[in-house]
């Protein structure tokens, strides 16, 4: 597709390149990165994101874009409230799937040989796999509560803190969530699943602080120089798959109804303010509590493991949540566009908030420094801790990328892992993974992702988040 370059880092589709673009088309990337990015049809489906009613300022890429179902991995688009639309392609099949950062009393040093123990004992604890149950089972009445009230409620039940529900990203609870509009199916899949890891590219890993870049934020987000950390990427498993694809269908069927045409079905989407529009919001937010829930109850799992593990070393209550973002989300957010405020729906698939400085949402503590942003690597290379801007604010409605980005799918990654055994591979470069089987682990090889360097590199270069602290895994559990 016809792309101009802007910038060192920016280039813009610009509203001739297709048909019915309303808005342009901005990508962050570098040349190396957009070359990848040329191949796999993600730009047409950033393209296809202009062309959305009520479409503001321009449909954004991270620099981690791929190719996905209707709005790329790494797309990010606004709707007005009021004349626009809300698609449950924009946010994806995994509502919230989302990252949390822990930080504990640990140092390298003190782990060094229990590496491989300690990842064993979290993987016998910790529910992993597609499908799986873990220690919780609610009844449909409980089950509703948790779509309510998100991690408030694992909290209640003793499964955390009160602060960490301040150091969650909607303090661990989108208000406004309807249980009433999840279906009956997907509250049998997800009524077991509270507390459980999943599959694909989730993980539970553990860390070391490997560099600091600025120690004034890092020490305000309690990082120090090979401190150990626990970082969680969970969403909101079958139950949130499953309201995705309800409302996907409903999408499907209401979209003539309101006269509106996408080019692509993937993209079907109604009026945010129609019932249909209104009640996939409703079910949406309460498949993000559960997620909130979810992620909450897998931190008191590692919690409790860790002091069980290390004991007077690693009290429980020293095990602190640094943050917790969401990735794949609508929030009602108000944003300045053509130089006026706005309340806009922010749609983020396989994207973080990255709001800066001062931001009425942050936990007070993070006022001066912007919100921690947390980048993920895949499990053989490093994760990143940035803080938000006031750029991104005017630049990305206040959003950076979510991880690497795959380069290879799942499939070319099998063949590429062919006669190798990825997990000796990572452990000559002292990193212990435990994964349910073999071709989990060879789906996620590192080969399979962009360079994480590089990506981040680009979300700091172009001022959307800015380095506060390098992290390097260690020992990992995958889904």
């Amino acid at each position: 597709m016809k792309l101009e370059r802007t910038g060192q880092y920016q280039w813009v589709l610009p509203v001739n390149a297709m048909p019915d673009m309303r808005v342009p088309g901005v990508v962050f990337a570098n040349e190396s990165i957009i070359q990848t990015i040329r191949k796999d049809g993600s730009l047409r489906q950033l393209a296809n994101a202009t062309t959305l009613p009520g479409v503001q300022s321009a449909a954004i890429a991270m620099p981690d874009i791929h190719f996905g179902y209707g709005l790329p991995i790494g797309g990010i688009v606004a709707t007005d409230v009021k004349d626009g639309v809300i698609t449950p392609g924009g946010v994806g099949y995994d509502i919230n799937c989302g990252v949390r950062l822990l930080v504990t009393p640990l140092d390298a040093h003190m782990i060094s040989d229990e590496t491989e123990k300690l990842v064993n004992k979290l993987s016998c604890a910790i529910p992993c796999g597609v499908g799986s149950s873990g220690k919780i089972h609610l009844k449909t009445s409980v089950i509703r509560r948790v779509l309510n009230s998100g991690a408030e409620w694992a909290v209640q039940r003793g499964y955390g803190t009160a602060d960490d529900l301040i150091f969650c990203e909607a303090s661990g609870a989108m208000e406004g969530a309807d249980a009433n509009a999840v279906s009956d199916r997907a509250l049998e899949r997800g009524k077991n699943q509270v507390g459980t890891l999943g599959s694909g590219n989730h993980f539970i890993e553990i860390q070391k602080v490997y560099r600091i870049f600025d120690k004034e934020k890092a020490g305000i987000y309690g990082l120090k120089k090979d401190a150990i950390t626990i970082m969680i990427h969970s969403g909101s498993r079958g139950l949130g798959h499953q309201v995705c694809t309800d409302f996907i269908r409903t999408m499907a069927q209401a979209i003539n109804k309101y006269g509106i045409r996408v080019p692509d079905r993937q993209l079907a989407c109604v009026p945010l303010n129609s019932s249909e529009g209104q009640m996939y919001l409703g079910a949406m937010k309460a498949a993000a509590n559960f997620a909130w829930a979810n992620r909450q109850c897998l931190t008191h799992w590692v919690r409790e493991e860790l002091a069980d593990y290390f004991g007077r070393l690693c009290p429980l209550e020293q095990v602190k949540l640094v943050y917790d973002v969401a990735h794949n989300i609508v929030k009602i957010e108000t944003h300045t566009v053509d130089k006026k405020a706005k309340t806009v729906a922010v749609h983020r698939k396989g994207a973080t908030r990255a709001f800066g400085p001062n931001q009425p949402e942050l936990p007070e503590k993070y006022k001066k420094t912007g919100q921690p942003v947390l980048i993920p690597g895949d499990m053989g290379t490093a994760s990143y801790v940035l803080a938000g801007t006031d750029k991104a604010m005017q630049q990305s409605f206040g959003s950076a990328c979510h991880g690497a980005g795959r380069q290879l799918s799942r499939k070319a990654a099998l063949r590429e892992a062919r006669n190798r055994s990825i997990q000796q591979e990572l452990k000559s470069k002292g990193v212990y993974v435990w994964a349910e089987g073999k071709r989990t682990i060879n789906e996620e090889m590192p080969d399979a992702y962009k360079n994480i360097h590089d990506i981040v590199s680009i979300i700091h270069e172009t001022g959307l988040a800015e380095y506060v602290a390098e992290l390097q895994p260690i020992g990992v559990i995958k889904g």
